[in-house]
Formats: structure tokens, sequence, C-alpha cells
């Protein structure tokens, strides 16, 4: 049987096909929908993680009783699993663990775009990337054969193009007669001391040096000889690009990226004439066929920032003297032969953080920010973010903040966190900022949801990813159990209430938080939120002063040419009746519709 599926819908069916008993991960844009994809299978156990390390630690769990994990998380999260990961090197495994990092070149959703191919070298562990969705379900299955046969964790590497891009896939039926999980002791083994670690050094070292030799002759890495003037190493999307653009050309298609390939590199170069390297961000396999002193052309052409498609590849190919399969070379898609209207980012009609951002302006705040919708409060007209570094972040950069700036100023500090955020790394940044007496004001933006990636479930939603009801953090409770003298919740639609909450708490000369408790007006489960009488403009009142554009809200839109200068107009398709408007109108223009 054949199905259309996504990269990520193929990796979960790749799971589901190779026994796994076990998926774990903490959503992250673009490997989302993996996870939402695996609770569709009942005989995988699919859960959200607080954080990325907390994912690969249950997978590792798993995986010492004997199952077979799937683990998943952006490129970024594999920063935060990094910890276990290096170790994890060293203890090996037994069931089958394979740890997907979804790479984000071009920054689609990203703060960074690191290549996490280097992972895979420094870690010292295999890693596998596929080309198109078919892969993506056959390279999960290798990947966990892999792990058992080699003892060891197995990356497996996406990116945004193939976790979402989609392409015909051929089902098999899920693998029968694996081993049973069970309690085994093997105490050497998985015990990290340093005696135990030093006896594992040696194999790790030996595991690599094994796959290296057979990496050569894995089917996954293949020699594909046509003209060979010229030859192409490649991998990932990358190759389904140049194909399209040099389907004459001979290709050596690495389905397995670390470790190298070092004979069936050489036996490629030296069948072409001219060999050059296709890669996305860094120049990883440029490097290492460089310093196999073989001559090679990448990233003197191909750039090193930025996502590649076929018609950056023909630009960047186009003084090489090599034809395409039309002749010539098309113009480059950001030369606006294709030009989109743009789409910037906004906050939702109805986000229950746009009055809380409205207000930290209007207080002359300044606003240490972190990962979430609410990061969009740095844009405009809100403009009310100076920070945003990583998950987290936010807490730490506003006690770093404090301690060194004047005494008049070290008031104006907040530090802005969403539920999920301040679960997965921001409560150890609040611990400190306790412990240390730090003189700032967290604000924690409870919507009850992940909701930046696709409102997933969290330890604060009160739902497992398997849509089972479970214990919801009480985020008050937590925040004064770490020593919070002063923490208060708040009405982010009531203006005022808000308003005056964050220039009380700014004031205090000690640690205090902000809880708001409205949630996602995109909240998935019904009665939690239902959308309100609608707001709408009295034509006869508004003077066009334009306050309520100061919200940034979609819904309200200016309308010029009305007899006056112009006036607000309220779209009754967008409004979701949240009211914040109408009490920012100081001529009392904004009313409910009737």
């Amino acid at each position: 049987m054949k199905e259309i599926l996504s990269g990520n819908e193929a990796i979960a069916r790749g799971a589901f096909e190779a026994g796994v008993l076990v998926a774990t991960g903490y959503p992250g844009t673009p490997s989302t929908e993996i996870l939402e994809n695996t609770v569709l299978y009942k005989e995988i156990d699919s859960s959200w993680a607080p954080n990325e390390k907390v994912a690969l630690e249950v997978a590792m769990g798993a995986s010492f009783a004997g199952a077979r994990t799937l683990v998943t998380m952006k490129h970024v999260g594999v920063n935060v699993a990094a910890d276990p990961l290096f170790t994890l090197s060293y203890t090996g495994i037994k069931g089958g663990l394979v740890l997907v990092s979804a790479d984000d070149p071009e920054m689609h959703s990203s703060q960074n775009e690191q290549d996490n191919r280097n992972y895979a070298k420094f870690a010292k562990v295999p890693m596998l990337e596929p080309s198109d969705s078919q892969e993506c379900k056959d390279f999960t299955r290798i990947a966990l054969e892999l792990s058992e046969q080699y003892d060891t964790p197995v990356l497996l590497r996406t990116t945004t193009r193939i976790s979402h891009s989609k392409s015909i896939v051929e089902l098999k039926e899920r693998v029968a007669g694996l081993p049973a999980p069970a309690l085994v002791t093997n105490a050497a083994k998985q015990v990290m001391l340093p005696s135990n670690a030093r006896v594992r050094h040696p194999l790790v070292e030996e595991r690599m040096r094994k796959l290296a030799e057979s990496a050569c002759s894995l089917e996954i890495n293949r020699m594909e000889l046509r003209d060979t003037s010229v030859g192409i190493v490649t991998s990932g999307v990358c190759y389904e690009y140049v194909r399209e653009v040099f389907p004459n050309v001979s290709t050596l298609k690495l389905g397995m990226v670390h470790p190298f390939p070092v004979d069936l590199i050489r036996s490629f170069a030296a069948k072409v004439e001219r060999l050059y390297v296709v890669e996305e961000l860094d120049p990883f396999f440029e490097e290492q066929i460089r310093a196999l002193a073989i001559e090679v052309t990448g990233k003197e052409i191909i750039p090193v920032c930025g996502e590649l498609s076929p018609d950056r590849i023909r630009k960047a190919f186009s003084g090489q003297g090599i034809g395409t399969e039309s002749g010539a070379a098309m113009p480059d898609d950001e030369a606006g032969s294709f030009a989109l209207p743009p789409r910037p980012p906004n906050m939702c009609p109805g986000c229950p953080h746009r009055g809380v951002f409205y207000a930290l302006k209007q207080l002359k705040a300044y606003v240490a920010g972190d990962i979430g919708c609410y990061t969009l409060g740095f844009l405009p007209p809100l403009s009310s973010m100076e920070t945003c570094v990583c998950m987290g972040a936010s807490i730490g950069n506003a006690t770093g903040v404090v301690k060194v700036v004047p005494e008049d100023e070290k008031r104006r500090v907040v530090a802005v966190i969403g539920d999920s955020t301040f679960i997965h790394s921001g409560i150890t940044g609040l611990a400190d900022m306790v412990y240390n007496n730090s003189p700032a004001t967290v604000v924690i933006l409870d919507n009850r949801i992940t909701a930046m990636t696709g409102r997933q479930d969290n330890p604060a939603s009160g739902f497992t990813l398997m849509n089972e009801p479970a214990h919801r953090i009480d985020l008050v409770q937590l925040c004064s159990a770490l020593g919070v003298k002063h923490v208060r919740t708040v009405n982010p639609f009531d203006l005022e209430e808000t308003r005056q909450a964050l220039k009380e708490e700014m004031e205090r000369p000690e640690t205090s938080v902000i809880i708001t408790n409205k949630p996602c007006v995109l909240i998935k489960r019904e009665g939690v939120f239902r959308k309100g009488p609608l707001s709408t403009v009295d034509v006869e009142k508004c003077t066009g002063c334009r306050a309520c554009l100061k919200l940034g809200c979609p819904a309200i839109q200016w309308k010029s040419g009305e007899g006056k200068k112009g006036i607000s107009y309220i779209d009754p398709m967008l409004c979701t009746g949240c009211d914040v408007c109408r009490q920012l109108c100081k001529f009392d223009a904004i009313g409910r519709a009737k």
C-alpha cells in the first residue's frame, strides 16, 4: 500500500513499522509533527517531555530496558539534550535509539542556523540524512537496526524541506518478534564513573572505525555514474535539487553523513574529472574531502548561509560551465521573479499577550524576552522586547542586567516567559534570581499550551500528548516554593489591572512574579475560551487618533476617506471580542456590536 506522506509523517510511520515502543520529545518546528503522528499508533507510547534533555533521558531508560525508542527535537533542542547524548555515546544502548534532529536552514522559525551534522562528529555517533519521505521512513528503521548492531545511539537529520514536503511512500507491516523489554543488570556499562568511562571510550573509537568501514558498502551511500566530467557529492534534500538541475552529472549520494566513507569518496573522486560538494550550511563534507588531499570545489561557489534551492544552485554554478536540464540558468528566486506579498508575523486577534506588551511599553520597561509567540512583542507597533536568545534565557538575562545597571534603572527590568518555556528551562533561572536576591520582575504568560509550535500540551496544560487528563502544575505554588514572596495573577485582557500590577511589582526591591491567567485564543479544548461579543467602531465618535492601531491587532484596520482623514475599522471576521481596544479608546468610539 502507498500513501502520500510528509517527511515527519513518514518518520512516525517508520517508527511504527520498526517496532518502536516509546516516542518522546519536545515540540519545535520543523520536528513537531513526528510525535503528533506517532500518537496515532497505539502500539507506541508517545509523550511530550518538559524539555529535550528529559526527553532523551526517558528514551535512554526505555532503551536500557530493551525497547526501541524514538526521540524528536529541532536542531537547537539538541543543545539542551547534548549532556546525556555525549555520555550515551559511551554507555551505548540495548534497544535501538534514534534521535531526530530537525535542522532549519534559512531560520524559518529558529534563532540560529546551526548545522547539526557537527554533533554527530562531536558526540562520536553515526548520522543518517534522508532525501525524501520514502527515505525518512526507511532510514528510521535502518537507523534503529544500526543502533542495535553497533551499540550506539543514531542521529537522524532532517531539514525543514524534508520535514514538511510530501511524496509517495510505500508502507509495510510492523516488524514482529523483537525481544520483550525487561530489567537487565549491566551496571559497568551504564554507570559512567570515571573508571567505567575509561573502559568505554576505546570501544566508542573502535565502533566508529567499524562504522566508517561499513559506510563504504552501505546501500544508502551510493555512487551514480553518468557524465564523469563532473561529480557532485551531496546528501539530503540537496540531492533532489542537484538531480533536478544537473540530471546528467555523476553524483555520490550520502545517506550516512557520519562517519565519512573515506574509500568511497576516494573511488568516486578518481572516476570524475571535476569534483564538487553541494551541501547546506557548513562545509562538513568539503573539509573532510580536502583533508584527504582531494581537490574539490564547494563553499567557493555554494553559500554558507541560508537554505539552498534549485535556483540558488543554478546561480552558484553559473560560471562553472556545467549544463543544466534546460541548458541555461534560471533567475534566482531572490531576484523578484516569484515575488510574493509580504506576510509579517503577528500575534493572533484576541491574543492575551498583546495587552501585556502594550502596558510594558507604556511603562518603558526593559524586557528580556524568550522563545514563543510572545517574541512577536519585539515587532512594531508594540516594540517591547530587548533580548531573546534561547529557551529560558529571559530570566537569567534579567538577573544579569540588574547586577550591573545603575540603581534607578533596575526597576525597569522585566523578564517575560511563557508557561511551556518556563517549565522547559525557566524554573532554574527563577531559583537563581531568588537565591541571589535579584530585584527584577518575571512575567509568566500562562496561556495553558505550547502555542507557537501548534498548541501542544505541556505539564501546565493538564493533558498529555495522548489526550489523557494529567496533573496540571500550579505555577503560583511552584513560584512560591522557589521562594518568591510576591506572586500575583492578572487578567491580561484588563489593561488597567495589568498596567497597575506591572507598575507595582516593578517597584519592588526584590524578585516578584506576575502570572497572566488567560488561555491562548486558539486553545483546542472546548469551553476554555469562548468568543465574546464582537467590538465595533462608532463612525461618528471615531476621531482618527489611531491609538487603537498601537495594539497591532490584525482585526483593527485603517480606512481612509470616510469624511475625515480616516477612521478605524474592526473586521468582524477577525475580532474575538477580547475588549482590549475598547479600553484604549479615549473617545468611547469602540463598543460592542449589537
